[in-house]
């Protein structure tokens, strides 16, 4: 997640410093290397042994989910990474995006370091079972990002079926009633909605692109 979201900003011609780990194997120095070519800062990856983990989703033929695989690295680098270096890592920071899922103590390090420095902290999810323990942490954020589903598993509602026009006023009340500073779900192809604490809410619809290549 949080290379994609690295490679995305970097795409539109933001200046992205990539935070994280990678194995010390071809396929992380596969990843290192992407990165630097997408003109991102690689400076503060931490080249460790069985540094990504392995996640793997078997599923059957209509797409149901029907084995999986899953093995989160140790974060012991990157703990010490943000401990001996988040000084310098945020201090010219505009802001950071946080996968708030990730290990617990990496997650509150990487907010503790924002906040010192004054840098707003944009929350994003991969696992929100987890994320569902971190409610604290995620209001103290200046933003959290889901999708559809993963907001109606956060507020305990099924919001599948809501339209844009209806997505947005709702999520404004839930914003406010979970005292979140602010909220983006995306809805795929109807495009995305946003609300924050003080009621203002939107909708941003999506844009039409043409497909140059699909590797």
């Amino acid at each position: 997640v949080g290379r994609n979201v690295a490679e995305d900003i970097a795409n539109v011609g933001l200046p992205t410093r990539f935070v994280s780990m990678v194995d010390n194997t071809a396929q992380g120095a596969e990843v290192l290397r992407n990165l630097q070519n997408r003109r991102v800062d690689t400076k503060y990856v931490s080249v460790v042994p069985d540094g990504m983990g392995i996640w793997l989703a078997v599923m059957d033929h209509i797409g149901d989910v029907v084995g999986s695989i899953s093995k989160r690295p140790k974060m012991d680098a990157m703990l010490r990474l943000l401990e001996e270096q988040g000084d310098d890592i945020f201090a010219d920071a505009v802001s950071a995006v946080v996968e708030i899922d990730i290990d617990d103590e990496v997650a509150r390090a990487a907010c503790r370091c924002a906040e010192r420095h004054g840098v707003p902290v944009i929350a994003l999810v991969a696992n929100m079972s987890i994320a569902l323990q971190r409610r604290e942490l995620i209001q103290k954020t200046r933003c959290f990002i889901c999708n559809q589903q993963e907001a109606g598993i956060y507020f305990a509602d099924d919001c599948s079926s809501l339209s844009p026009e209806e997505m947005a006023p709702e999520l404004s009340r839930r914003v406010q009633a979970a005292e979140l500073q602010s909220m983006v779900v995306t809805m795929g192809s109807q495009g995305a909605v946003w609300a924050d604490r003080t009621g203002k809410c939107g909708i941003c619809p999506a844009a039409s692109v043409s497909v140059c290549d699909t590797i």
